[in-house]
């Protein structure tokens, strides 16, 4: 196949349907729309869900459960491979995670996870460690305060 050899696939560059544009386009006068009724109108049409009248599906299923979602904990989740960018000996606080752009906003607490391998001795302190997390700055070397 050479390059003057290509073309696109059989239907793959059809015009856009013009509707209404006369009887010999096959979709003149209604438009393929019919005659009256609301889906003929202009801005006609039934919402999404909307069953003619009938009780919605989601209104006829029973309320289920609880959202506790204007109490919930916003927790910020930092893995230990992030805290590699630290001096060694330095002091990682949320502010200074803030700061040198590693989380976004401090939320409701930091919690530092164990993914990853932390390789400098820090002290950090936090709202919480994963276990994994604890463990893995004392092997460094360093410690983990709880705020």
């Amino acid at each position: 196949m050479q390059l003057h050899d290509l073309r696109p696939n059989r239907g793959a560059r059809t015009k856009p349907t013009r509707k209404g544009q006369g009887i010999g386009s096959g979709l003149g006068k209604t438009a393929g729309r019919g005659h009256k009724g609301q889906k003929a109108r202009s801005g006609g049409g039934v919402r999404p869900g909307f069953e003619g009248g009938q009780m919605p599906l989601q209104r006829r299923m029973p309320k289920r459960g609880f959202t506790n979602a204007p109490f919930k904990k916003q927790i910020i989740a930092v893995n230990l491979e992030q805290l590699n960018r630290f001096e060694n000996g330095a002091v990682v606080t949320p502010e200074t995670l803030l700061e040198s752009g590693v989380i976004k906003k401090i939320g409701d607490g930091v919690k530092i996870l164990g993914d990853g391998q932390l390789e400098r001795a820090l002290t950090v302190r936090a709202h919480a460690f994963s276990r994994s997390a604890a463990e893995k700055i004392a092997a460094a070397g360093g410690k983990a305060e709880v705020i």
